[in-house]
């Protein structure tokens, strides 16, 4: 996964120079809006690195899992049962699957590891919507807001699934403490 991102930041980057050029060589609408729009995707795609690379040095698996921000709020329980995510959490990808992996790391690590990404991705809903910003000198409001909302949807997903499966990461290691 990180490979296939890496590829893909550079790729939006580069459409992103060659549209640009294109645009002010040629003046033509139909590259304004291809640049516009790799330009959105690049945001998205390097704002995820930047802002994982940022959580990790500055977290380094150093959070109590107990903290009132990670603890489950009373509704979620119910509101998870309610969106099935026990369903569907296995279809999203992983960024990287061997920090979740039991066989890897215990379960006190997994349960640092599933703070750290939720916050990465509570951060990284609050900065889908900056891109607003660019519907003021480029116009096209509701494009924006429609790229910025789904995108930031997509990361709220993956704050659900940390905070759906930490519950259940603290119960394990519970179990383990009384029954070693």
């Amino acid at each position: 996964m990180p490979k296939l991102l890496g590829i893909s930041t550079l790729l939006s980057v580069l459409f992103t120079t060659l549209f640009t050029a294109l645009y002010h060589f040629f003046r033509a609408s139909a590259y304004l809006s291809l640049a516009i729009t790799f330009g959105t995707f690049c945001y998205h795609l390097l704002m995820r690195i930047l802002v994982g690379a940022a959580v990790c040095c500055a977290m380094r698996g150093h959070t109590s899992c107990h903290k009132k921000w990670y603890r489950p709020r009373p509704f979620e329980k119910k509101l998870y049962a309610r969106l099935e995510v026990k369903k569907w959490k296995a279809y999203l990808p992983t960024y990287q699957p061997e920090s979740f992996s039991l066989q890897r790391h215990s379960p006190a690590e997994i349960a640092q590891a599933t703070c750290q990404a939720e916050v990465t991705h509570e951060i990284i809903v609050a900065l889908s919507f900056l891109p607003l910003l660019m519907a003021v000198p480029f116009g096209d409001f509701w494009v924006f807001f429609l790229t910025s909302l789904a995108t930031a949807g997509f990361d709220l997903l993956f704050v659900i699934i940390q905070r759906y499966n930490r519950p259940r990461i603290l119960a394990l290691i519970e179990r383990q403490e009384k029954n070693p």
